[in-house]
């Protein structure tokens, strides 16, 4: 991507997970709104390298080889940011190694929240509080990108950044619908158009906690029996992360003994080639997970489970999506933080029918 020869050059670092990267998109799509006059670099893992390269926001991809790698490659890095002369870092998730990086590499402005030790490194401190939970998670990084703006002396941009924070044209949305409905053995144009297209995921990458198979498996059997006659038939597909097939399986078995028409999502070979299949659908559901985010990033509709954990809220980790594109479930307060069984399925198929009807 071209940019003029005296653009600022700034160095953005969410070098986590997935579903954190997605969340930093907002904030992204934030600085180049601001000014075309801004170079964006990531620095992200390798495992959302792929996914960095295809954001419209970013300019450059730097990959990190981690807080494990060794000595050679920690050396390395440090060569590759000190020859790119960034004129601001900014860091959405503070770490003692990357603020020691941006000091080492002669970065003059350095940016992040005011939290944990790690501030030492910066001179640019933003305190947020993100311990309390009280806005989503992307807008606490958009927060951190309007800060680094007014200090670079740069307007704000007059409209904000908006969904979809990652946008695919109308022809590519129509492939990817025709090759899910081609999943669920309905393969002409007629029928993509006409179906409403759901993908389940119920894997928890590891991290967030989700809706056990059986749950998944009545909700889902609820909202099948909740559609009226008339309306557009549902497809469902049920997508899977690494070694989370047998469990996508499982889940497919049983809602082919309910008589339910689903299918395995479309097998993809990176993180891309599996959100641009995912544009094509019409609602995600799942956990608080890397493909929920990727979801809002597209500005699908969107059904997420939550635990009750103060840092792990509905609300805190809000998707990206338009507002009345996205749904949230969590366990009651009478409830242990991470009982999903306590969360009431009944109410959650309502709304989500609600939501497909609309």
């Amino acid at each position: 991507m071209g940019h003029p020869p005296n653009a600022k050059r700034l160095l953005v670092v969410r070098n986590d997970k997935l579903g954190d990267f997605m969340l930093a998109w907002p904030a992204l799509a934030t600085l180049k709104k601001a000014s075309d006059a801004l170079h964006v670099t990531v620095l992200v893992p390798r495992y959302t390298e792929t996914v960095a390269r295809a954001c419209p926001w970013v300019d450059e991809v730097i990959v990190d080889p981690g807080s494990s790698a060794d000595a050679q490659a920690q050396k390395a890095l440090l060569t590759r940011v000190k020859a790119a002369r960034f004129d601001a870092l900014l860091t959405l998730f503070s770490t003692p190694r990357i603020g020691w990086l941006g000091w080492r590499a002669g970065i003059i402005l350095r940016a992040a929240p005011a939290t944990k030790w790690a501030q030492v490194f910066y001179n640019l401190r933003v305190r947020q509080r993100r311990s309390r939970s009280e806005k989503p998670e992307y807008r606490y990084n958009v927060e951190l990108a309007e800060a680094l703006l007014v200090r670079l002396g740069i307007a704000l941009p007059a409209t904000p950044a908006a969904p979809p924070f990652w946008p695919l044209d109308d022809t590519t949305r129509h492939a990817s619908r025709t090759r899910l409905a081609a999943a669920l053995e309905a393969p002409t144009d007629a029928n993509a158009d006409t179906m409403r297209l759901v993908v389940v995921h119920p894997g928890s990458g590891g991290s967030a906690v989700n809706l056990d198979l059986d749950q998944y498996a009545a909700l889902i059997a609820q909202i099948s029996q909740q559609q009226a006659p008339s309306s557009a038939p549902l497809g469902w597909l049920v997508s899977a992360g690494p070694g989370e097939t047998e469990n996508a399986t499982a889940l497919l078995a049983q809602l082919h003994e309910r008589g339910i028409q689903a299918a395995l999502f479309p097998p993809s070979a990176s993180v891309v080639e599996f959100a641009t299949l995912l544009a094509g659908a019409d609602l995600m559901i799942a956990g608080s997970t890397g493909p929920l985010h990727v979801a809002g990033c597209l500005n699908i509709a969107t059904a997420g489970f939550y635990p009750a954990r103060r840092s792990a809220t509905p609300l805190r980790w809000q998707t990206c999506n338009a507002a009345s594109r996205r749904l949230a479930f969590s366990p009651p307060t009478t409830a242990d933080e991470r009982d999903m069984r306590a969360i009431d399925l009944d109410a959650a198929a309502q709304a989500i029918s609600a939501l497909l009807g609309r």
